[in-house]
């Protein structure tokens, strides 16, 4: 589990360092991740290569450039519904593979979850119907057999497009909407643990079957079922991590003992911190008051750009975020979210008191539930029978015991 959170984490970080912000919509940073240019250039290109004409490439590119617009509205649907219920959306990614909206935390209500995942299929299908009433208004409607990747109506084209994100968005499998579906309709019946790891299963089911067709079919549908499979396991350990969680607090998992540095402190003595520990960040203090952050890859390009002589009050991240030693340990991580390099100071009346670092939370996850493995094994074990203890017989009348 430790291991999973800690891909889970460098992941998110890995999609964010390669793409770069193209706006703020209604609120939300919408960022793009270069592949995603890779992948309009590929596009093209393709169309080019059909007929070889810039106006068939030209009308690739806008082709695909339509199909992401749908993607981002379709995101867009999620990240409303979930204001609705009072929840903020952090930022949208646009990936080759779809996008991704990142909420500050799930719904609570199984039917809130509900209606946040089929919000984004229903905006592709509200796309498609509109494509369709004014193709048929315009009379331009094509048959189906005409449309192929390259040719046919653009109109007609991207209409299909949307009824198929609709569709296999609603197949229930994690990480597709219909896998959160299927998940709230389950949890208004039973433990939201257990209605997610039956939604992972079936997930994992249908990712063997889409890996099985594409041996036959298409190697995209190998793809497909990794990542498939990739998103119902990955749910899964995420809400059984949370679960194993609920009550614990945050000074219960936090490291305790950690050194700090003051801003005048120079990089070579960070380093022989570092190298006498297994402490990977540090916080910067002075006067009782964190100021900043110095993290291992900080330091290390540091040392490399400025030398041993560098102050640490020079470089120390000044923009991070901070937690409470009393505050629920769930509340903390999703009012933080996957910060860059995970380690946050936490505080006790303003005091620094500790240091919450993904590492400890994994450790502490793996102690609980190792004892609460051990507790549930002791309740179903069944109680060890004692042989009664016999008494010796009683002595015949008018005898003692010993005597002749």
């Amino acid at each position: 589990m430790n291991r999973d959170l800690h891909f889970a984490n460098q992941q998110r970080v890995l999609i964010m360092r390669w793409s770069f912000k193209i706006g703020r919509i209604l609120g939300i940073d919408v960022y793009i991740h270069f592949t995603f240019l890779l992948l309009l250039g590929f596009v093209g290109l393709a169309h080019w290569l059909s007929d070889r004409t810039l106006a068939t490439a030209a009308t690739g590119v806008i082709f695909f450039a339509l199909i992401f617009l749908c993607v981002l509205l379709h995101e867009y649907g999620h990240a409303l519904a979930a204001r609705g219920y009072g929840i903020q959306t952090r930022d949208i990614t646009l990936l080759p593979i779809g996008g991704l909206a990142r909420l500050e935390r799930m719904p609570e209500k199984p039917s809130q979850e509900l209606w946040v995942a089929v919000a984004g299929p229903l905006v592709n299908l509200v796309i498609a119907a509109g494509l369709l009433v004014g193709l048929v208004a315009t009379g331009s409607w094509e048959p189906l057999s005409s449309l192929d990747t390259t040719r046919g109506h653009l109109a007609e084209r991207l209409l299909a497009v949307n009824v198929f994100l609709a569709v296999f968005n609603f197949l229930p499998a994690f990480p597709m909407d219909g896998g959160r579906v299927l998940r709230s309709v389950l949890a208004m019946r039973m433990e939201y643990a257990r209605a997610t790891r039956i939604a992972a299963n079936i997930g994992r089911g249908m990712a063997v079957l889409f890996a099985f067709a594409g041996l036959f079919i298409s190697p995209m549908l190998l793809l497909i079922g990794f990542f498939v499979w990739f998103g119902a396991s990955q749910e899964a350990a995420a809400v059984e991590f949370k679960s194993s969680l609920a009550g614990a607090l945050v000074r219960d998992a936090m490291m305790r003992e950690f050194h700090s540095l003051a801003p005048q402190n120079t990089l070579g003595e960070a380093v022989q911190l570092l190298l006498a520990g297994s402490q990977q960040a540090f916080p910067v203090v002075a006067n009782g008051q964190v100021l900043g952050l110095l993290r291992h890859t900080d330091l290390i390009q540091a040392l490399r750009e400025r030398g041993e002589s560098c102050q640490v009050g020079d470089i120390m991240e000044r923009d991070f975020s901070v937690v409470e030693a009393e505050e629920t340990l769930d509340s903390a991580l999703q009012r933080v979210g996957a910060d860059r390099g995970m380690v946050f100071p936490v505080l006790r009346s303003g005091n620094l008191v500790g240091l919450l670092t993904l590492e400890n939370i994994g450790e502490y996850f793996m102690v609980r539930a190792a004892l609460e493995s051990r507790a549930r094994q002791a309740a179903t074990r069944p109680a060890r029978r004692v042989p009664p203890v016999l008494a010796p017989p009683l002595p015949a009348a008018g005898k003692t015991p010993g005597s002749h």
